[in-house]
């Protein structure tokens, strides 16, 4: 069961690593393809053609034609990814799902985890999809699943502790507890065949689990 048949999704691609086919396609009619600079080489090898295509253009050399351009100067404060998702934002998404963000050069998956939080202190959601793995985030919010998720799921606290932590229908469960950002107490659990959820009262929390699943369905 897709809990989010129904929204609309802006698809931003990076220049990081992808495994193909790709799990989760745009749908033409409802949702927005962004392609964040060299992400355009990304989208080319999956056959997919970008609605936009943002950044300065340092890793891809030069424009292609018939496609939208936001381009910004060389020197900026924001990464290309980071603009991808603004532009997103402007144009009224709030569903986010990110490919070619994770692996590859550590500065950038550690940055784009950054702008991962930045995504749900915005009150959007948002999911970057790696290789072999999801990842997700919430803010004072819920993270729901079915009996159907199987695999491994790690939780972990975001930029600062997370309190009222309770997670259930996993091996390990949590009730009410504290999960400290550098102690790393929720990582590796199990999904056990049961339907459950991970919620947060006060803090942020990261989630990553097995990519066999769907999305976690976030309130």
């Amino acid at each position: 069961m897709n809990n989010y048949s129904n929204d609309r999704f802006c698809y931003v691609f990076g220049a990081g690593p992808i495994s193909l086919p790709l799990k989760f396609l745009p749908s033409p009619e409802k949702d927005f393809v962004i392609a964040a600079d060299a992400g355009y080489k990304t989208l080319s090898k999956c056959g997919l053609k970008p609605d936009l295509l943002v950044g300065d253009l340092d890793s891809l050399g030069s424009a292609p034609d018939g496609v939208e351009l936001v381009r910004f100067p060389t020197i900026k404060d924001d990464t290309d990814m980071m603009l991808a998702i603004k532009e997103g934002m402007k144009r009224g998404y709030t569903n986010f799902i990110i490919y070619g963000g994770l692996g590859g050069r550590i500065e950038f998956t550690l940055a784009n985890m950054q702008i991962l939080y930045n995504v749900v202190n915005n009150g959007c959601r948002c999911f970057f999809v790696g290789e072999k793995c999801l990842v997700t985030a919430t803010r004072n919010g819920k993270l729901r699943f079915n009996s159907s998720f199987n695999g491994r799921i790690s939780v972990f606290a975001g930029n600062k502790d997370a309190f009222g932590v309770t997670i259930s229908g996993l091996k390990y469960t949590l009730d009410n507890g504290v999960l400290h950002y550098d102690n790393p107490l929720g990582v590796s659990n199990e999904f056990i065949g049961k339907s459950g959820e991970i919620s947060v009262e006060n803090g942020v929390i990261c989630v990553v689990y097995d990519d066999c699943n769907n999305l976690l369905y976030c309130e």
